[in-house]
């Protein structure tokens, strides 16, 4: 019989949370947690009963009626004792719980913070210990992490308890979200070489992590859990361990998908500090080069420029990495898809700009990683201020064709709205970025923002000038842009100046650029919606023309493509991808095969 069938479970109704976590981490042969935890004494919560004629305003206001006076009851005990019995006439679900305590209005916070450690340490329902940890979040001080800890190893509490610990240990909540997120295990090594304390461990650990996105999606938990800095400090030389901060930093400064982590990573200043500063210890390979032109572009234009630099450390920085990195290669590398990217973007963060003056310095950057040409986003800065990140912060600005080859952002005397970005899981979900952009006189306005995070943005008033100047510049600059890329923009181009050369086959261009799987492979989709459908039927087919990169430049390739449109219908080479199933069968065309099980 093992140790833990030889010992009852206390009882859980009798038994504070905090205990029986405890208790359940005793028992443990080898002393780990789960990567879920724990289960609670009573198996999960119910998801509750709710109401579906609640809305959310009203369970805020039944939440702040019934925890109000027990929060400000001097006696935690008898406080504690009545948030239990108020949760269970709530009948909310613990989620919603948790998000209307945490913006309580406390008349008394010392009394507000007896109470939540009362519930922490001697709670035994699930929903009044996670009211005690949302409490926390703004009242917890150094004492409590010991009790968050313990509680973040039960099943369900560990969001509540990494919310309470991230002001106050970000170590121990790091560890708490690498172990609950997780899922392929990838990152247990580290976590068992952190817990053990020694340091050699968790650098050989951190240095055995795979540079994938599975391994490094939570760049900014490692860097806490492993104490970065720390290693850094004790190992300003270490060449392995600089390069892995670096590829941790670029990571953090990604906002592909929410906010930049590197904005919420506390010792980033000083980190890229340490990078920069020893940088010189990095072998000058081609990986090594591309990680730090990386860092640079993050640096000059990304959500780092948002951290609270020092005035004129950033600058210093960007100088010190100019001065250590290679001139470029003066001929496009085909063959070498990383030494071409060093190449096309070598200069970008280095060059010098007048300093902010009024009116405002309004810039464009394209960017992309060496590897990453879907990732292509259009940076607007004003005044070296990166504006996505600073006003929006849930994805990346649009592509350049979206925003720029498009004439979107050239400023007329009528006002024009523009989305310069949409979260990354779609407008409907979390929203996107409008501004409105309009010529008055000798200056261009941006006002009327949309979507904005945090207060309204003002109206900014550029140099129409200036202003024109830069976007003429960034019209004609492809410097970022690969082959296969180019052939697409100049089709796209094509097609706006020349209609006719797809409505004369009943059709309209769609998304135009390059595969995902295969960015050597220029892709046009086209929309056929014929003027007289055959009898009984209607709607539309779609179409999909690939063009393989192949010799010859892309002025070239494109032009021949616009050729074949003036002669030939697209329907008899394009390959048909769906569309009305009557319209199709009518016109004889088959739908597509169903695509290949992984």
């Amino acid at each position: 019989m093992s140790v833990r069938d030889e010992r009852e479970p206390l009882a859980p109704r009798t038994t504070s949370l905090y205990d029986y976590a405890l208790f359940r981490h005793g028992i443990e042969p080898d002393g780990t947690v789960p990567r879920k935890g724990f289960p609670l004494p009573d198996g999960p919560p119910p998801p509750g009963p709710g109401r579906k004629d609640r809305t959310w305003q009203q369970a805020g206001a039944e939440v702040t009626d019934a925890l109000t006076p027990p929060l400000a009851d001097p006696d935690p005990v008898r406080a504690a004792e009545a948030v239990h019995r108020r949760v269970a006439e709530l009948a909310l679900t613990h989620r919603s719980l948790r998000a209307h305590t945490a913006r309580l209005a406390l008349a008394d916070e010392d009394a507000a913070r007896r109470t939540a450690r009362q519930l922490i340490r001697t709670g035994t329902d699930a929903a009044a210990v996670k009211i005690g940890m949302a409490l926390l979040i703004r009242l917890g001080e150094p004492e409590d992490v010991p009790w968050l800890k313990a509680l973040g190893m039960l099943r369900g509490l560990a969001d509540s308890a990494i919310a309470a610990l991230d002001p106050l240990d970000r170590q121990a909540a790091a560890l708490l979200v690498i172990r609950v997120r997780d899922r392929s295990e990838r990152l247990t090594p580290l976590t068992e070489a952190i817990t053990s304390g020694d340091t050699e461990a968790v650098r050989s650990a951190l240095l055995s992590l795979p540079d994938e996105p599975q391994s490094m999606w939570l760049a900014r938990r490692i860097a806490e859990a492993a104490d970065l800095r720390g290693l850094l400090r004790a190992r300003p030389q270490d060449a392995e361990l600089l390069a892995l901060t670096g590829r941790l930093l670029h990571r953090m400064a990604d906002r592909s998908d929410s906010r930049a982590d590197v904005l919420d990573y506390r010792p980033a200043r000083s980190v890229y500090e340490a990078l920069v500063r020893h940088a010189d210890r990095l072998p000058p390979t081609p990986e090594h080069r591309s990680l730090l032109l990386s860092v640079a572009l993050d640096l000059h234009s990304g959500p780092a420029v948002l951290l609270n630099w020092r005035p004129g450390r950033r600058r210093a920085l960007l100088d010190a990495l100019d001065r250590l990195l290679p001139a470029a290669a003066p001929e496009p590398v085909p063959a070498d898809r990383r030494a071409d990217w060093f190449r096309r973007n070598r200069h970008l963060p280095f060059a010098r700009t007048e300093q902010a003056g009024d009116p405002p310095r309004w810039e464009l950057a394209v960017v992309h990683g060496p590897e990453d040409d879907d990732g292509i986003e259009t940076r607007i800065l004003i005044d070296g201020i990166p504006l996505v990140p600073a006003l929006f912060g849930k994805g990346r600005g649009h592509p350049p064709e979206y925003l720029i080859d498009s004439g979107r952002l050239r400023a007329t005397a009528e006002p024009r709205e523009v989305q310069l970005c949409q979260a990354y899981c779609t407008e409907g979900c979390c929203g996107a970025l409008y501004v409105t952009i309009r010529r008055d006189g000798d200056e261009v306005v941006w006002d009327g923002w949309r979507g904005a995070v945090g207060p309204p943005p003002p109206a900014y008033r550029f140099d129409a000038a200036a202003y024109d100047a830069e976007l003429a510049r960034a019209e004609q600059d492809h410097s970022w842009c690969r082959p296969a890329r180019s052939t697409a923009r100049l089709i796209a181009a094509g097609l706006r100046d020349r209609p006719e050369l797809t409505t004369r086959w009943d059709m309209t261009p769609g998304w135009i650029g390059t595969d995902r799987s295969d960015t050597d492979t220029t892709v046009v989709r086209l929309r056929y919606t014929p003027s007289a459908p055959p009898p009984g039927t209607g709607g539309s087919l779609y179409f999909e023309w690939r063009l393989p990169d192949e010799d010859g430049p892309p002025r070239a390739r494109a032009d021949a493509a616009l050729r074949r449109l003036e002669t030939q219908d697209p329907k008899t080479f394009a390959t048909y991808r769906g569309g009305n199933a009557a319209l199709a069968e009518a016109l004889g065309h088959r739908p597509p095969p169903p695509a290949p099980r992984a």
